[in-house]
């Protein structure tokens, strides 16, 4: 893998979610995106479709993360 290639795809995955959402999920998905790349490097597969996985398994953990967020607080509201 080209290390500018991995430096423009990790920066403009960086870019939108800091454009999309605050900078602490900005922080968050930058760790999970290069667990994520990682993960993948260890995988069999074209560059194309191993930068669509690391974006799409990134992507998913921060789909997760802002999932839990609604419905920790609508249990709290609950209980009392």
């Amino acid at each position: 893998m080209g290390i500018r290639l991995a430096e423009r795809e990790f920066s403009a995955f960086i870019s939108a979610v800091k454009e999309l959402l605050i900078p602490d999920q900005a922080q968050l998905s930058a760790v999970d995106w290069l667990d994520e790349l990682e993960f993948m490097d260890g995988q069999p597969g074209s560059t194309r479709r191993h930068w669509r996985a690391v974006k799409i398994a990134a992507s998913a953990r921060l789909a997760n993360r802002l999932n839990v967020r609604p419905h920790d607080r609508s249990f709290a509201e609950d209980v009392d």
